[in-house]
């Protein structure tokens, strides 16, 4: 195959996302379209797009047994693996809508999503998670079946007394084939309490005779989807999104930022989330690119070894990671080393300018193929060694994250969005790429400013509103359909700034308004500072409640010449003046009144699972600093 000789599918010829899916299996029936680790083989595996077809259609025939039609709610709660696709273009080839869950949840949470959204069947990945669905199972009564993906054991089934297996379903009523437009089946009683759970085993249901296509014509307006977006106060909200929606959401991006029918994308960030979903999943399919998906986030480093992308769509974090190993790494070498390893970047980042004709030439660019060659290359190459593209997005790049590695040869393209707008809004061109900002914004997107600055948004990919809130739809959209981003942000040279939150502003007893987000991520960019909260609203001055980092606290307290093992050490003011005076250094830049003044440090991280966190890694403000009142109190002693 000649490289990127495949035409993109339009949004007009796919019209709707089960439409794109069956035209690109036309159009590259051979083609591989995703490569996935099988566990039991131990090894690396590759599936055509008519592979997968033949797999969507096995599953549609398993939906059809339930009786999905039009309308119903199928619920994914399943980590990125080509069942995902699977499953959901089945759904969609019926009708259905998908409502997709994170895996890292909490399970009162999932039992919110599932009742909320009417679901009438829940697919699941493995019996870790069906166990985590046996903590509210009293809660899914609305529920007709469950279906996991991965076979059970013994133990598991003996456990569960409820596991059926879908070749017994023929006990229950079901009929063993599927004719085409048939979707009128017996089903399974509904849960109950006193009703068992009816979970089933997806693999036992591959018998079904008859595998004739059946496939629903949505309309470009239809409903697709409902995202649950988690929020930071009350709880979750279903954004619905149509066909149409995503369809030119994903067009407009590829119009933007051109992807390959070559190109190979490594996907890890969760399908729950619309970033990966859009630019991880419907974009290399109407590119006709590859997908492979990685093992977990724990084994990232070697699947970049392994699957050697060219494209990696992600997050800041994983940046900031990578940046705090390598200087790690980095402050052991020899002296002349590091100021080789600082001359490469400075020569790099200054070599991305010229390109971008920001930039004159300069004679250190005859030093780049050296210094490529046995610095910058190297570097790379842990990176799999072919990435021609990264794109960031779900949160804000640190400039000097940005500079740091496009100063070593990697393209960056920062974007903006939001799940409500499918999600991408604005990202930086290859031609016109500015890091610090979030590039421009997309074809066919309007953009208007209010008095405050506030970014609002009209476009064919805004969502039809929230799912059974319509006080809330009303909140975000205007009786003009503008949708109002709650981002304060500016443009400049057709560059779109975020400035800061329209309501996370701290507002301090002086009057001095402060966005407590950009300290935040000031102090996390050093290694020692894992998570941070800043405290100041009708305070005389800021303060910041610490989580360190568990490995590398340890050199803070013998900065502070005390033993890291004492006992009540985090209250000892000899650490927190250390650590207040490192953050000092690390918001020099920032006006005086943005100083932190006094800390609470931590060991304990906020997570999901402690109610701190909400799944896309967004800290719970309200709920921070309700469990921490007390401390913060005592921080402000003393003080009015």
């Amino acid at each position: 195959m000649k490289k990127n000789t495949i035409e993109a599918i339009t949004p007009e010829s796919a019209v709707s996302l089960s439409g794109l899916f069956f035209n690109r299996v036309k159009a590259t029936p051979d083609k591989t379209a995703y490569h996935y680790y099988d566990t039991k083989a131990n090894n690396w595996k590759k599936l055509s797009w008519i592979e997968t077809q033949h797999e969507v259609l096995k599953w549609q025939s398993i939906l059809q047994s339930f009786a999905v039609e039009a309308g119903d709610k199928i619920a994914l709660l399943v980590n990125n693996c080509p069942q995902w696709v699977f499953a959901e273009q089945a759904g969609f080839s019926l009708g259905a809508v998908i409502v997709p869950l994170y895996t890292n949840d909490r399970a009162d949470n999932i039992a919110y999503i599932l009742d909320n959204a009417d679901i009438k069947i829940l697919i699941i990945k493995n019996k870790q998670q069906l166990k985590l669905l046996d903590t509210i199972h009293y809660q899914l009564a609305r529920l007709k079946a469950i279906i996991y993906i991965e076979e059970a054991d013994n133990s598991f089934t003996e456990d569960h007394k409820a596991v059926k297996s879908l070749a017994d379903s023929s006990a229950e009523g079901l009929d063993n084939s599927s004719a085409e437009g048939s979707t009128k089946n017996n089903v399974p009683n509904p849960l109950s309490k006193e009703a068992p759970l009816p979970v089933y085993y997806y693999q036992d249901r591959m018998n079904l005779k008859a595998h004739v296509y059946y496939r629903y014509h949505s309309e470009p307006d239809d409903l697709a989807t409902i995202v649950y977006t988690s929020g930071t106060t009350g709880k979750p909200k279903g954004v619905m999104l149509s066909h149409a929606n995503i369809l030119f959401d994903t067009w407009a991006s590829i119009c933007a930022v051109p992807c390959r029918s070559d190109d190979k994308f490594l996907s890890f960030l969760p399908l729950s989330h619309m970033f990966e979903r859009t630019a991880g999943y419907y974009i290399p399919m109407m590119s006709g690119a590859e997908i492979a998906y990685a093992r977990s986030i724990d084994l990232l480093a070697a699947d970049l070894q392994l699957i050697k992308p060219t494209v990696l769509v992600t997050v800041p974090r994983i940046f900031e990671r990578v940046h705090q190993k390598i200087m790690a790494q980095l402050e052991k070498k020899p002296f002349l080393a590091q100021k080789l390893f600082k001359l490469t970047v400075n020569i790099g980042w200054k070599r991305f300018l010229f390109y971008q004709h920001k930039h004159p030439w300069f004679p250190g660019l005859l030093l780049w193929p050296l210094l490529n060659k046995i610095i910058a290359q190297k570097v790379m190459n842990k990176l799999g060694g072919n990435l021609r593209l990264a794109i960031s997005g779900g949160a804000a790049l640190a400039n000097d994250i940005a500079q740091f590695f496009i100063g070593l040869g990697l393209t960056i393209t920062q974007g903006y969005g939001m799940t409500e707008a499918a999600p991408v809004i604005s990202t930086n061109s290859l031609n016109n790429n500015d890091p610090f900002s979030v590039g421009q914004i997309l074809p066919g997107i309007e953009t208007k400013f209010t008095r405050k600055g506030e970014l609002l948004v009209k476009a064919a990919t805004i969502m039809k509103g929230y799912w059974k809130n319509e006080q809330a739809t009303k909140k975000v959209l205007d009786t003009e359909h503008w949708l109002h981003t709650g981002d304060k942000a500016e443009i400049r040279d057709n560059h779109l700034y975020i400035t800061g939150r329209v309501k996370e502003i701290l507002v301090l007893s002086n009057g001095e308004k402060v966005p407590p987000g950009d300290l935040e991520t000031a102090i996390c960019s050093d290694p020692a500072f894992e998570q941070a909260i800043v405290i100041g609203e009708s305070r005389p001055f800021l303060s910041a409640i610490i989580v360190l980092n568990e490995d590398m606290w340890p050199e803070l307290a013998d900065a502070a010449h005390i033993n890291s093992r004492a006992k009540n050490v985090l209250q000892n003011k000899q650490l927190r003046k250390v650590v207040t005076g490192k953050i000092s250094r690390l918001l020099a830049s920032f006006p005086g009144y943005e100083q932190i003044r006094r800390v609470k440090l931590v060991l304990q991280p906020w997570t999901i699972n402690n109610g701190m966190l909400t799944p896309t890694m967004k800290l719970k403000r309200n709920t921070i600093l309700k469990n921490y009142s007390q401390d913060i109190g005592e921080l402000y002693s003393g003080h009015v």
